[in-house]
C-alpha cells in the first residue's frame, strides 16, 4: 500500500539549493517540504562568494536585506604573486556596474538565512531534520522516498509528485541514477580553509588570489566585518597545494597548520600578515579538490537532482552556490509554466544540464585565477620587472570576462535577462 501524498514537490537537501527552491515553490503557489539527513541544521563550514546572479535571484525573494545583516558587499578582487607584486585588480559587485552586489560571508550564516526564511514563509514543519534518504520508488503519477534515522532505522515513506535531490557530492538520488559512476573525480589539489579575526586590508571588502598550485596558492576575503567592536573582520583563507590523490575522501577532517605552513612562511605582504594569519587561525579544515564529470541527463521520471547532486564543481570561480540558486529559480520557473510535472523537469534538464557543464569545465580550464597561472608561467615564478612585458592589461580583462560569460554573470547579458522565475 503506498503512503498517503503529503505534499506536491519533495526536497532531499537544505543547503542552498533546496532551501531557496523551497522558497521559490512557495513563490508560486506549490507546496513542497524539504528533508535534512542531519538531526540538526546549523551553521557550519567557512567562507563563500554569492556572485551578482545569484544575489538577483535572491533580491528577487527579498532575502538582501538578511543577507547584508550578515555579510559583506564585495567591493573589488586582486591578484597577486607570492612575491607580494600587484598583477591585477578589477571591480566586482555594484561597483563592476551590477545593480546587484556580489557578496562574501560566512557559509553557515547564509544557510541560517535562507532557512529561517522558508521556516517563516512556508512553516516550521516545512523543514525536517533526521531523514536520510536510502531509496525511491518511480511511479507514473509519483515518487516515494524511503528514509532511515541517523541511527539507521526506518522511518515512514514520503511520497509527492516531484523529488528534486539537492544532497550534494554524495547524492543518494544520483548514484541511484547512476549506480556504477563511482568516486568524485580527485583534480591533484588540496585545500585547507580556515577563518580568524585580522584587521581590513586593501579596500576592506576585497578578494585576494595569490601565488599559484605548484608553489603555494591562497585565496584570502572577509565575511563578517567588526566582529569585535574595534574593527576586526572574520578572515576566510583557502590554501591549495598539489597533492597526491587521498586514499579516501573525508569533507569533515581537520587540517594540520604543519602539513602546509611551510609554503606562505615567507610571503611578505606589507597590508596582509599572511604567517601570522595562518598561524593564529584555531581550526582548519581540509578538503579534497573534487568534481564529477558532465552527466547526460538528471531527471528520471518525476525525478531530478539539482546543485552539487547535479554537478559538483572545483571551488575556484565562486560559483557552485551561485550555480544551485539558478538551478532552484529555473526549476521554479519552469514548474510555474507546466506545473508539477514531467514537461517541466524536461525543460529545466534541457537548459541547467548544458549550462553547468560549460561552468563545470571552465572552473577545470580557465577560471578567473588562471591569471595566477599565466603570470606563474610566463615569469617563470620569479619577480618580474615590468609586468606588460609578461601579460597586457587587455588579456588580464578578458580572462575573467570570458568567464563571467560562460557563467551567466557578464553585466550586460544580467541586466537585460528576463527573470527565471
Amino acid at each position: 500500500m503506498q503512503p498517503p501524498q503529503e505534499t506536491e514537490v519533495l526536497i532531499v537537501g537544505a543547503g542552498a539549493g533546496g532551501l531557496i527552491l523551497a522558497l521559490s515553490l512557495h513563490e508560486i503557489g506549490v507546496s513542497c517540504r524539504v528533508y535534512d539527513a542531519v538531526p540538526e541544521l546549523k551553521a557550519v563550514g567557512v567562507g563563500i562568494n554569492l556572485l551578482p546572479h545569484a544575489v538577483r535571484e535572491l533580491d528577487e525573494l527579498d532575502l538582501v536585506p538578511a543577507l547584508d545583516q550578515v555579510g559583506i558587499r564585495t567591493k573589488d578582487a586582486s591578484y597577486y604573486n607570492r612575491f607580494g607584486q600587484h598583477i591585477f585588480t578589477e571591480p566586482a559587485g555594484e561597483a563592476a556596474g551590477y545593480p546587484w552586489p556580489q557578496f562574501s560571508l560566512h557559509r553557515g550564516d547564509m544557510q541560517m538565512v535562507f532557512l529561517d526564511a522558508v521556516r517563516e514563509r512556508l512553516g516550521q514543519d516545512s523543514v525536517v531534520t533526521g531523514h536520510r534518504l536510502v531509496d525511491v520508488d518511480l511511479h507514473d503519477d509519483a515518487v516515494t522516498a524511503h528514509f532511515v534515522d541517523p541511527q539507521g532505522n526506518e522511518l515512514p515513506s514520503v511520497r509527492a509528485s516531484m523529488l528534486i535531490g539537492a544532497d550534494g557530492i554524495k547524492s543518494v538520488l544520483r548514484s541511484t541514477f547512476y549506480p556504477d559512476e563511482g568516486d568524485p573525480i580527485y583534480s591533484g589539489l588540496t585545500i585547507w580553509r580556515g577563518a580568524t579575526p585580522m584587521p581590513p586590508f586593501l579596500s576592506g571588502a576585497n578578494t585576494i588570489r595569490i601565488g599559484w598550485m605548484s608553489v603555494g596558492k591562497l585565496m584570502v576575503y572577509p565575511i563578517r566585518d567588526d566582529i569585535d567592536g574595534q574593527g576586526n573582520q572574520l578572515m576566510n583563507f583557502v590554501a591549495t597545494l598539489e597533492r597526491p590523490r587521498p586514499d579516501s575522501y573525508d569533507w569533515n577532517a581537520e587540517g594540520r597548520l604543519e602539513d602546509f605552513y611551510s609554503y606562505y612562511a615567507d610571503w611578505d605582504f606589507d597590508f596582509l600578515d599572511i604567517p601570522g594569519m595562518l598561524k593564529k587561525t584555531e581550526k582548519i579544515m581540509i578538503y579534497p579538490m573534487v568534481d564529477r564529470d558532465p552527466l547526460p541527463t538528471w531527471t528520471l521520471g518525476r525525478a531530478t537532482l539539482l546543485g552539487d547532486a547535479a554537478h559538483p564543481m572545483y571551488p575556484r570561480g565562486s560559483n557552485g552556490a551561485g550555480q544551485a540558486i539558478l538551478d532552484a529559480r529555473f526549476l521554479a520557473g519552469a514548474i510555474k509554466r507546466h506545473g508539477v510535472t514531467e514537461e517541466a523537469l524536461r525543460e529545466y534538464d534541457g537548459v541547467r544540464v548544458e549550462a553547468t557543464a560549460k561552468v563545470v569545465r571552465m572552473n577545470r580550464a580557465n577560471p578567473p585565477d588562471a591569471i595566477l597561472r599565466e603570470v606563474h608561467e610566463r615569469s617563470g615564478d620569479k619577480p618580474f620587472d615590468q609586468l606588460s612585458d609578461l601579460i597586457s592589461d587587455e588579456e588580464l580583462k578578458a580572462i575573467g570576462e570570458r568567464y563571467r560569460s560562460v557563467a551567466g554573470f557578464q553585466v550586460d547579458e544580467l541586466k537585460k535577462r528576463a527573470s527565471l522565475v
